[in-house]
């Protein structure tokens, strides 16, 4: 590996404290270990991280549950020992064939792990430039959660104008949908805690409701009354969802409760079966991180017209406390790990 810079950049350390696991579990499996520094291969950058967001898709893979995903990623430990997908960082090395980023570049992507690291491996082609405008706490926000949110509402397919419920919506997730479906011109409406009723409100809902007191299938959710629903909770009976949507109305399923094996499949599998000649259907999404969505995403953060809601940030040296935090439940839009 090149340790070459620009300049502004000193000559890369051996090793460096990483946050590791080394068997599944809770928050408690992380501990900081003294690991070499990667060399990026062919197609790869050498990132130094800047910032790191968590995801609930982290605590899973911390956990490895529901049991199934333990087939993709590590029977017996993550394949990945360190945790952090989304991550803003500067590249410092590049490997072979690397053309598209130079040392020095600012950039944001999704990683398959290693975000809780002072530096990790990249594909290069699943990073994009991070704007000026945009800070490296804010755009590490954006991979997974804005994506997701991004593509809940181009599966729902609300006409502009039309109304939109967000179930669960005080989320990372859920805090980009009611800022992106308002964007776009929908009445959104809200499920949501009583503390983030205000916060909702504030980013583009035109309703809030507190879900200990209402629930899907409640005088004040009418049936008919949505063009679409973005279930994030991932609660509510499948056809009590089904009956808030108008003809052609579309419920899209962003996660979902379930058993400890196999986690949300057997809903989303429920949902298939009941779209089956319904004119009101019901869509579970698989999203991704796309860069030329990111991007987008990335420009509409840099012209103020969506903001990432971080509701804490953590040094690195705590990131097991960040962790835990996520781990816990009922964030507040997001957790971001920033390098001190």
């Amino acid at each position: 590996m090149s340790t070459e810079t620009n300049g502004a950049t000193p000559a890369l350390p051996r090793t460096m404290a990483a946050w590791r696991q080394r068997r599944y579990g809770g928050p408690e499996t992380l501990s900081p270990e003294e690991v070499d520094v990667p060399a990026p291969r062919a197609g790869e950058v050498l990132l130094k991280v800047r910032a790191t967001g968590l995801n609930s898709g982290d605590v899973r893979l911390l956990r490895g549950e529901p049991l199934l995903v333990r087939l993709f990623f590590g029977l017996r430990r993550p394949k990945h020992a360190v945790r952090g997908m989304d991550v803003a960082g500067t590249v410092v090395a590049l490997g072979a064939g690397v053309s598209e980023f130079a040392v020095g570049d600012e950039v944001v992507g999704e990683l398959p792990g290693g975000g809780l690291a002072p530096y990790t491996l990249a594909r290069a082609a699943r990073l994009v430039t991070r704007p000026a405008e945009v800070t490296a706490t804010d755009a590490a926000a954006l991979p997974i959660a804005a994506c997701t949110a991004w593509q809940a509402l181009g599966l729902a397919a609300a006409p502009e104008g039309g109304r939109v419920l967000v179930i669960g919506a005080s989320g990372g997730v859920g805090t980009y949908a009611v800022q992106l479906a308002a964007h776009r011109g929908n009445e959104v409406w809200v499920l949501t805690g009583e503390r983030s009723i205000g916060l909702l409100t504030g980013l583009g809902a035109h309703r809030a409701f507190d879900y200990r007191a209402v629930q899907p299938g409640a005088p004040e959710l009418p049936a008919g009354s949505f063009d679409a629903v973005i279930d994030i909770a991932g609660t509510a009976p499948l056809r009590v969802l089904r009956r808030l949507v108008r003809p052609a109305g579309r419920v899209v399923l962003v996660s979902g409760e379930g058993g400890r094996l196999l986690g949300p499949v057997p809903r989303m599998l429920r949902a298939v079966v009941l779209s089956i000649g319904s004119s009101r259907g019901i869509r579970p999404l698989s999203a991704k991180v796309d860069p030329a969505q990111l991007r987008e995403l990335l420009g509409l953060v840099a012209a103020g017209a969506i903001r990432p809601v971080i509701e804490r940030t953590y040094p690195l040296g705590e990131a097991r406390d960040a962790v835990a935090h996520v781990d816990a439940g009922h964030t507040l839009g997001k957790i971001v790990v920033v390098a001190r």
